[in-house]
């Protein structure tokens, strides 16, 4: 007899850990090939683990809401649908690929605990993994101290290595005692404490979903990491809107797909980025990290209210019929929750679309650790005054304002404005006459 051993997979280029957030089969289950198991959750992405194998599901090794590794075996199939046999498969490596083992005796230590053992570790603002906690629970560091750690991760997060560094220098003496209160203060010294809220008669009350906590921590952080300036600009849509109007219905004939204005503003933004691609860039401490790849995120509202960012990659690459079809797909995924983890990842710079909700406009917020956010408003119709070389002139016009949010670290009002600006003037100066 013989059983497999479900791991989790390695969703991500730098995701090294996931949330089980419901197991769709329970011990005792019969399992067919390609059934979904579990439901689980990194970030903002939720997947399923299907089984390769058929069987009978023996034993499940995590709970619903832990946090588990990549690689870890999470539960337990038998092949043979009759239980108690101790000789493993070995998993296939197209569907699921085990962690190498750990590269130090603390994370072996770690990993060796109990499944069901919890990490007893004081609350934080600050987002750290189960193995970063209990490194910092060995090593006696307290919850200050894991706050002043720069976080070389994903959004600043602290990662083994920042965790094992910071260890090794404080040993060595190199680390000043933290200085830094966990609580903000204001000039006079005074602890800034949060307002109390409390909630009237028949007033509903209810917890945040998974999905919404992330972008609120997401949406301040941001807020205290960049110096937020937001700048605004006029665009003439109207060679644009007659453009889309004249080859939609021979678009939707040829591709199978609908051409929307979003191809076509995520071009004129890759465009203006090769222009000033300092404003493709992210900033670390006093170093400033200048991308090669453009990689535009679009920021895409899903049906229950929240936001997920989607991201194009190497959208300078790709010609207006490649980037309409990427867009399209990776909005219906989006919307229907088949995103790949490494969909969500890697972004350099950021659209978000308020138009869509009929919006004049807005200030967007950064999408960390991008440096500037371009947001678009609705296009609509107004009297405009033009020159000719008769004089000026009253005409209707397609107008849309778009805004530009940016780090005032690194970003100056000069480059924020002259970016802004070229991406309306490779706009107003679309070419009617392209074929697609």
């Amino acid at each position: 007899m013989a059983v497999f051993e479900v791991v989790m997979p390695k969703l991500g280029e730098s995701i090294i850990e996931a949330t089980i957030t419901k197991w769709l089969k329970q011990e005792g289950d019969q399992i067919e090939e390609d059934d979904a198991i579990v439901e689980i959750a990194t970030d903002k992405v939720d997947s399923e683990i299907p089984s390769p194998v058929e069987g009978k599901l023996t034993k499940l090794h995590f709970s619903e809401g832990d946090v588990v590794p990549v690689g870890a075996i999470i539960a337990i199939i038998d092949l043979d649908g009759e239980g108690g046999s101790d000789e493993a498969v070995p998993v296939k490596e197209d569907k699921f690929k085990k962690e190498t083992k750990p590269e130090t005796k603390v994370e072996q230590e770690i990993l060796s605990e109990p499944k069901d053992k919890k990490i007893d570790f004081p609350a934080s603002d600050r987002f750290y993994s189960p193995l970063v906690k209990s490194i910092a629970k060995k090593e006696n560091i307290s919850i200050d101290e894991l706050n002043t750690i720069q976080g070389s991760g994903k959004d600043e997060r602290v990662t083994k290595k920042d965790i094992l560094q910071f260890v090794d220098d404080k040993k060595a003496g190199k680390v000043s005692p933290a200085i830094f209160a966990s609580t903000p203060q204001a000039p006079s010294g005074k602890v800034i404490e949060k307002p109390t809220v409390t909630a009237g008669v028949g007033d509903e009350i209810f917890e945040m979903d998974r999905m919404r906590k992330l972008i609120a921590d997401h949406m301040v952080m941001s807020k205290h990491t960049s110096p937020h300036v937001t700048m605004f600009h006029d665009v003439d849509m109207t060679r644009i809107v007659n453009w889309r109007n004249k080859v939609k219905d021979q678009f939707l004939q040829k591709e199978g797909e609908k051409i929307t204005f979003t191809p076509i503003f995520v071009e004129a933004t890759t465009r203006a980025l090769r222009d000033f691609p300092l404003v493709n860039a992210s900033v670390d401490g006093y170093n400033v990290i200048k991308r090669k790849n453009v990689n535009i995120g679009m920021a895409t509202a899903l049906p229950n209210g929240n936001l997920i960012v989607p991201v194009i990659k190497n959208a300078d690459q790709k010609n207006l019929v490649g980037l309409a079809k990427t867009v399209n797909d990776l909005a219906n995924r989006a919307r229907n929750n088949k995103l790949d983890p490494d969909e969500i990842q890697g972004g350099t710079f950021t659209i978000t679309n308020f138009g869509q909700f009929g919006n004049s406009t807005g200030a967007p917020i950064i999408n960390q650790p991008q440096v500037a956010i371009l947001g678009i408003g609705t296009i609509k119709k107004k009297p405009m005054v033009l020159e000719s070389p008769d004089g000026d002139l009253i005409a209707i016009r397609h107008m849309m304002i778009l805004s530009l949010a940016f780090d005032h670290r690194i970003v100056d009002g000069s480059l924020g404005g002259m970016f802004l600006q070229r991406v309306a003037k490779y706009l107003e100066e679309f070419d009617t006459e392209r074929n697609i």
